[in-house]
């Protein structure tokens, strides 16, 4: 049977965060088979807990926020992503404020502390979301357009196209492809940082956003350069960084997904749209469990057993 994860051992770290600046301390914790991936404001009285779920989604504005009852839990989408890319369907997420520390801006330090926690097999089915038929979701017209869409495939592959009109990003590849059948999360993928713009930074502060953002922890740019004394990690890391919020934000549908995902000029906003799409025509998908190892699709068996040799 292929068996749901949970880690192994409680594991802390502490960081800030990215638009709120505050200082948070974030645990991970095992949980229960069938718990799902579960955040916790600790910090109030009493404690809320947010599940990861599509439909908690409240807002979007420059990353992806759970909402409940009043409070929310912000910049949930590096942590999915790196939860995603090892295969823990079950751990609680334990937060000192209202939002995940943005670490060095990549998912990198998640997986690191994942690693540290290590994996735990739990005597219960893996759940997986098939896509069955084609959802797409479309946003403007034109060169303004943007769009999102998950197709039928044995397997989780995506393929992301950028825009920015920007000498730095223009200078880069702006479309890549990733399936991991193939390709390792850890090495591939998790290291690719956010990024932003100078010029843009008074205007995100100025509605409560980017408060702690620096050249720690994103990849900035004046009108015409990338600031970092250290440049690039990936030759396409723009476009690496959309592909892994990609995958954070689509893991909040509850389960791994078996699809294709192609976006053009997507983001956060248009990724939650496309879940609550999907859910919204049940004839689209089908949950789905393997009860041994050779049903299940082979390339999220290379990607797991990749994965996990790299701690």
């Amino acid at each position: 049977m292929l068996k749901q994860r949970t880690v192994k051992q409680l594991v802390r770290t502490t960081g800030v965060g990215l638009h709120s600046g505050t200082k948070v301390e974030l645990t991970l914790r095992p949980a229960a088979p069938d718990t799902g991936i579960v955040f916790r404001r600790v910090d109030l009285d009493p404690i809320v807990e947010f599940p990861a779920s599509a439909t908690a989604v409240g807002d979007t504005r420059m990353a992806s926020v759970l909402v409940k009852d009043g409070a929310r839990v912000s910049t949930v989408e590096h942590l999915m992503s790196a939860c995603a890319g090892l295969g823990i369907d079950n751990v609680y997420i334990d937060v000192s404020a209202e939002e995940i520390p943005i670490m060095d801006g990549s998912a990198s330090s998640f997986v690191f502390l994942l690693q540290q926690a290590g994996v735990q097999e739990q005597p219960v089915a893996k759940k997986f979301i098939r896509v069955l038929q084609p959802v797409e979701i479309r946003d403007g017209v034109g060169d303004k357009e943007k769009w999102a869409r998950l197709s039928p495939y044995n397997g989780f592959k995506l393929d992301f196209f950028i825009e920015f009109n920007h000498p730095a990003v223009d200078g880069t590849s702006q479309r890549a492809q990733v399936d991991f059948g193939d390709v390792s999360y850890v090495h591939d993928v998790a290291r690719a940082r956010t990024f932003g713009f100078m010029q843009d930074v008074e205007m995100l502060r100025g509605i409560g956003l980017a408060r702690g953002g620096s050249l720690e922890n994103a990849i900035v740019m004046d009108e015409y350069r990338i600031l970092n004394s250290d440049g690039l990690r990936y030759d396409d890391e723009f476009v690496r960084h959309k592909i892994l919020d990609a995958i954070g934000d689509l893991y909040l549908v509850g389960h791994p997904l078996l699809a294709s995902y192609e976006a053009h000029k997507s983001g956060h906003a248009l990724n939650n749209q496309l879940l609550l799409e999907l859910l919204k025509h049940p004839e689209a998908y089908e949950i789905v469990s393997f009860e041994t190892n050779e049903a299940a699709p082979p390339s999220y068996l290379r990607q797991m057993a990749r994965e996990w040799a790299l701690t």
